[in-house]
């Protein structure tokens, strides 16, 4: 049974057909042309004749091949290729890519086609993978929830504030882990509620490194802010806000070693849009480069085998989608053991 598709068989009828029209049409023009000559002409002899009734139609045949080639160089078959790629697409087959040519006239348009299909492919793949990413994270909490309850009613466990604690911090966990999906599936739909106030950036800053500084100098790591205005005002949600602050301040704490340095410094922006900009840079371990285009996707950690569970793996997404709902932009520089630097303007 044919899996060819019913507008594809017709397509492929169709072309030789168009093609025998097109040489019957002008084989006719061509030959009226010659019989018209000979008609009108005072001076035809039947070498003449004969010459020009079977040269005039071969040479504008000649002519009319050439050129229809070159149009199907040109034209026809780089949209021939497009048209079945778009097929592919619309099938599911998002691996499709049309040939590029630097000297074709559609090479700009080909370009752009398979970077779009190409970003289709990334996004398919992270929505295929978002269902066994949730399962990972919740499958270990709610193991050993099972596994501590089970115990308990089964007499191999005391109910030891150990074990009801153990239980109890695997709960919260699965609650931070829900919440922070909730937070960033509105923000990425643009309907998480944020409460605009006007503050000074200066007490943002202040809180956020009252907040760490505890941590960090328990880790032997200097916590350091250089504010550029004091009186620098903002216009936004003070909450979400401090909460994009302190996952990358905590990001931050977790990767830099003893004796290194976190600085949050704050100025005026460049940036005619906009007011502000806070720049985060810590002297930790750093992203490697392949790494770095994929940090604010979801469940992304830069260790693999993601043996840290105190962390949901959401934080830098959820960070990039509340910046994005301020009307910001937050942009990341790294470099392997030299540090990371982020930077965003509001």
């Amino acid at each position: 049974m044919s899996t060819t598709p019913p507008s594809k068989s017709r397509t492929n009828r169709f072309v030789p057909l168009v093609f025998f029209l097109l040489i019957a049409l002008f084989l006719f023009v061509g030959g009226g042309a010659a019989l018209l000559y000979w008609v009108f002409s005072e001076y035809s002899g039947a070498r003449n004749i004969w010459l020009l009734v079977c040269g005039a139609p071969i040479g504008l045949l000649i002519l009319v091949v050439f050129t229809i080639f070159q149009l199907y160089t040109r034209l026809g078959r780089p949209l021939e290729q497009l048209f079945r790629a778009i097929n592919a697409v619309e099938e599911g087959n998002l691996a499709v890519r049309v040939p590029e040519n630097k000297s074709d006239m559609f090479s700009d348009l080909i370009r752009r086609f398979n970077k779009m299909v190409g970003e289709l492919e990334r996004a398919e793949q992270q929505r295929r993978n978002l269902t066994a990413d949730i399962a990972h994270e919740l499958r270990t909490p709610l193991h050993i929830i099972q596994g501590n309850l089970e115990g308990i009613v089964d007499g191999v466990y005391e109910p030891t504030p150990e074990h009801i604690n153990n239980t109890l911090d695997e709960t919260k966990l699965l609650a931070r882990l829900v919440n922070d999906l909730q937070i960033l599936s509105l923000a990425e739909t643009g309907q998480l509620p944020l409460h605009p106030t006007r503050f000074l950036l200066a007490d943002l800053i202040s809180d956020l490194t009252t907040s760490f500084a505890p941590q960090a100098a328990a880790q032997g790591v200097d916590l350091i802010t250089d504010i550029g205005d004091p009186e620098q005002v903002l216009t936004a949600d003070y909450d979400r806000l401090n909460q994009v602050l302190s996952n990358l301040v905590s990001n931050a704490l977790r990767h830099t070693p003893a004796g290194g340095k976190i600085s949050i410094q704050t100025e005026a922006s460049q940036n005619p849009e906009r007011s502000a900009r806070i720049v985060i840079q810590d002297s930790g371990a750093g992203i490697a480069p392949e790494d770095l285009p994929f940090i604010f996707d979801r469940f992304w950690r830069g260790d693999k085998s993601r043996s840290g569970r105190t962390h949901s793996g959401l934080g830098l997404a959820i960070t990039r989608q509340l910046i994005h709902a301020h009307g910001g932009t937050i942009e990341v520089q790294s470099e392997v053991g030299k540090g990371t630097n982020f930077t965003i303007e509001l």
